[in-house]
């Protein structure tokens, strides 16, 4: 996860401006980042679905590969139409990976410690992404900009040959009994949908920042590609050192309440952006992100391991990816035309207010939710733990 993040975080900060060299107004700009997810959004639950019934391993090794391949697709793209193919393609190899290894991750958490081992899964995927558009931005000013998309390829295979050579097989005997439960019984769920709403909030808001974030402080404040990396990297390089320690909230405290408020936290920063004037401004707002990120995310992911041992882990994760996928192909579209027709402001505050919907629509879907009883098993393992 580390190795395979580092590669697309170090494009992260480069994208936007490539593409904006080329000609592309907001509209299309959108368009190139939407093509990724609505291949994503199409392959992840069809995915999510074989990794419970065949096994983890092929579909995240096949993923990985077809990652690193297709990347250097963007070297020999010469327009906008050509970059949109690339990143159609690569949504869906990008389907194989995340859901798949969070997946893993939710097979092996113990009942109870769902929000600890989520959160150390979340630290290895976020200090993968966050290092990257640091390490971009400096590459970009000494060697160009192609050298960050053959970074991103040879990290993605790198994560591909480790992946064949040390990760074994994981098949969950709960998840194997349950995978034939249909996509529509897991929508009668309250927490599914509370989930995907919030989820589906916090993407659409993320758009925004990936988007626009850089052209905002690139041309409208004026800073260099590196200060851009730093601070599209902040908020996430917070939750990737403290993404453990939310993790142990969210084992201790209501997981329901810790997804509000980090929700809430994140939300606010993002709608004050365009308050800010200057670097210091943008990265206080950028860490306050990460604090809402790190309150937020583990007790999301944790609710969902709970929801995946009903319905199978790979379908219930592939539904969240669903979510947020979705949220990454409208949400660059809505903007784009947000800024063409109003101005790049009003992005922020567009992100802003769809993710506060989102939260309140999973307070609504997840009202006459009650947590589930650890099993006996569970009970006398933590017991003998502490």
């Amino acid at each position: 996860m580390f190795c395979g993040m580092l590669g697309v975080g170090i494009i992260a900060p480069l994208l936007p401006l490539y593409v904006h060299g080329m000609g592309a107004t907001g509209l299309w700009l959108g368009m190139i980042f939407s093509a990724h997810g609505i291949s994503n959004t199409i392959t992840t639950p069809i995915v999510g679905r074989l990794s419970d019934r065949r096994g983890r391993k092929i579909f995240l090794c096949t993923g990985l590969f077809s990652y690193g391949i297709i990347a250097l697709g963007y070297i020999w793209a010469s327009n906008v139409s050509q970059l949109s193919l690339i990143r159609f393609l690569q949504g869906i190899a990008g389907a194989m990976i995340i859901p798949v290894a969070q997946a893993y991750v939710g097979d092996l958490s113990p009942e109870g410690e769902e929000g600890k081992w989520m959160g150390y899964a979340h630290a290895a995927f976020f200090s993968g992404f966050g290092f990257g558009p640091i390490i971009g931005g400096t590459l970009t000013e000494h060697f160009g900009m192609n050298i960050g998309f053959y970074c991103m390829s040879g990290l993605t295979l790198l994560a591909f040959l480790i992946a064949t050579a040390f990760l074994p097989e994981v098949i969950s005997g709960r998840t194997e009994r349950r995978h034939r439960l249909s996509f529509s019984e897991m929508g009668k769920s309250g927490m599914i949908r509370g989930l995907f709403s919030v989820r589906l909030g916090q993407a659409l808001g993320r758009a925004s920042i990936m988007t626009f974030l850089p052209i905002f402080a690139g041309i409208y404040i004026g800073l260099s590609t590196s200060l851009i990396g730093i601070l599209v990297t902040t908020n996430i390089m917070v939750v990737s050192i403290l993404a453990p320690l939310g993790g142990r909230l969210a084992d201790r405290f209501s997981r329901k309440a810790l997804t509000v408020l980090g929700s809430i936290i994140f939300f606010a920063s993002l709608a004050a952006i365009p308050w800010a004037h200057n670097f210091w401004q943008l990265l206080a707002l950028g860490l306050s992100q990460g604090v809402g990120g790190v309150i937020s995310m583990p007790a999301t992911n944790a609710l969902a391991v709970e929801e995946g041992r009903r319905f199978g882990m790979g379908s219930t994760m592939s539904i969240l990816m669903m979510a947020m996928t979705l949220g990454m192909t409208v949400g660059p579209l809505l903007a784009g035309l947000v800024v063409d027709f109003i101005n790049i402001d009003s992005v922020f505050y567009f992100g802003g207010g769809i993710g506060l919907i989102g939260a309140i629509l999973f307070i609504w879907f997840t009202k006459q939710y009650s947590p589930p009883e650890l099993t006996l098993d569970s009970q006398h393992k933590s017991t003998n733990e502490h």
